[in-house]
């Protein structure tokens, strides 16, 4: 094994000829991956790995200077491909790893047939004639939280982000992977997440995306699933799901598994 996979705890699963990569989003680890990964095993050769920075990496690894843009994540995954020889592969990005995954294709096409986008936002801030979900005030309260009790954030960030009661089992799960992050790395990477703006660049994003979204979701709402599909400069597909939550993978694997399922095997119409 690599010096990056080691890092990023890569596990390769399946002996399918096509390769699918799992990135997830923040406060979570590759585990968030459960209900899909058995659906996949048979017929792709499955990538996942962890983020540096969240609860399963080693603290000492995480360069705040290098993880305080987008694109610091976006070389991982590129080296990560590189150390695995992957010459191409379907990608599937939860929340800000459907962001990390852009950037890694535009300036790397060659390797992504596709990106499958889940809870995805290219901007959080509300800026004049676009909607984020966020105002500015919001994000220094939420970053005052993580910075004051951060035990306390996450108890009470996860049952709103998941979208359950706190003794929900996908809730306790998010509860638990977010408390392992060392609370200082979850700020930063909030803070990098939260403030991040990538409107810019869309339209260099020439991958067909599949662009998938619950129905509610706390830190994305609907109608930025629309400003995706109108700025990307490829083909693009949006599925708004009936689930609740920006885990539904966790929280509402019967929903949204066969959706994920059928945007990983079939294609864009021409």
């Amino acid at each position: 094994m690599g010096i990056v996979e080691e890092a990023h705890n890569v596990r390769v699963l399946g002996s399918g000829q096509q390769v699918i990569v799992l990135a997830h989003g923040f406060g979570t680890d590759q585990s968030v991956w459960k209900h899909l990964v058995p659906h996949l095993v048979d017929d792709y050769r499955v990538v996942m790995y962890d983020n540096m920075g969240s609860g399963t990496t080693n603290p000492e690894y995480f360069d705040f200077e290098r993880y305080a843009t987008l694109e610091g994540y976006a070389y991982d995954l590129l080296a990560i491909l590189e150390e695995l020889r992957v010459g191409s592969c379907i990608f599937v990005g939860h929340s800000v790893s459907g962001m990390v995954g852009s950037i890694a294709a535009i300036t790397r096409p060659d390797l992504f047939t596709k990106l499958v986008m889940i809870g995805a936002s290219p901007r959080y801030l509300n800026d004049v004639d676009y909607y984020g979900g966020f105002e500015q005030e919001d994000l220094e309260q939420l970053f005052d939280a993580i910075r004051s009790n951060y035990k306390a954030w996450c108890s009470g960030f996860a049952p709103l982000a998941v979208g359950g009661d706190l003794d929900s089992v996908p809730v306790q799960e998010f509860s638990r992977t977010l408390f392992n992050m060392r609370p200082d790395i979850a700020l930063s990477v909030a803070q990098t997440i939260f403030q991040s703006d990538t409107r810019q660049i869309l339209h260099l994003i020439k991958v067909p995306c599949h662009i998938l979204q619950s129905v509610k979701d706390l830190a994305v709402p609907v109608v930025v699933t629309e400003y995706l599909h109108q700025n990307l400069g490829g083909g693009s597909i949006v599925e708004v799901m009936s689930s609740d939550g920006h885990l539904p993978q966790l929280s509402s694997p019967d929903i949204v598994i066969p959706v994920l399922l059928r945007h990983i095997r079939y294609d864009i119409a021409a």
